[in-house]
């Protein structure tokens, strides 16, 4: 999927654009508005448009824009202004994300907008999900006896529930993603917790450590040595057992 990223501030655009690449993403990075319109007149599959730019206002590039194609627009801005969102919406933008923003919440927003332009729904890159992946009658994701439910925000074994944190179903939801695929630690922090989060890696150990004792079976999630985690089904798999949660 070809994203346009219409931005000035390079300390914004460097880490979005890595970020974005490791999920998959081909990103055009490109600094003005004039740019931007020149360089979307081979449409895009989609545009993340910063509203202050240097040489010309968003909202004019939003409307140039939708002049000449319906590709999807998802503005971003530090701007907070409930005038500012309405007039972009209005001008045909399909949804506004305000800085600071993560990673994974800009990949949510790509795919609920792409999925109301009826353009093909986004799916990660990697390889194909473990066989023992499937969907509930109740639309949860079944992993072996692990059940995560992303509507409900809700997690079973074996039909017992599991109390989890937001963020730690919010790890083991994007570990199951792909199950059997290692997750790097920085992908992990990334997407989980924020691109610009400062505070302690060893909060991801903590975290996976209290993911492994309340599913029942530190074999949920095994470590890759210097690597990152994966999420396994105890007992059917050939990935050595865990040596401790840290990475």
């Amino acid at each position: 999927m070809r994203l346009l990223l219409i931005e000035d501030d390079d300390r914004i655009a460097g880490p979005l654009t890595e970020g974005l690449g490791r999920y998959g993403f081909a990103v055009d990075h490109v600094r003005t508005g004039a740019a931007g319109l020149a360089d979307a007149v081979a449409p895009p599959d989609l545009v993340l448009l910063d509203l202050g730019l240097p040489d010309m206002d968003g909202l004019d590039v939003c409307r140039g824009l939708r002049a000449r194609s319906a590709v999807p627009i998802i503005m971003i801005t530090a701007r907070g202004e409930e005038a500012d969102r309405v007039v972009g919406l209005e001008l045909g933008a399909d949804d506004y994300l305000a800085k600071p923003f993560g990673v994974r919440e800009l990949i949510a927003r790509i795919r609920a907008v792409t999925r109301r332009a009826g353009a093909p729904a986004y799916a990660p890159a990697g390889p194909a999900q473990a066989s023992e992946t499937h969907r509930t009658a109740s639309g949860a994701q079944a992993v072996g006896p692990l059940a995560v439910n992303r509507r409900t925000r809700e997690v079973h074994v074996d039909g017992r529930h599991v109390a989890l944190t937001p963020r730690e179903f919010d790890l083991l939801a994007h570990l199951a993603e792909d199950p059997g695929t290692v997750c790097s630690r920085q992908q992990i922090m990334d997407t989980v917790w924020d691109p610009h989060f400062f505070g302690p890696t060893k909060t991801l150990d903590a975290h996976v450590a209290a993911l492994r004792r309340k599913l029942g079976d530190p074999g949920w999630i095994t470590t890759a040595r210097g690597v990152g985690f994966r999420l396994t089904v105890p007992g059917d798999h050939r990935a050595p057992a865990p040596e401790g949660a840290g990475g």
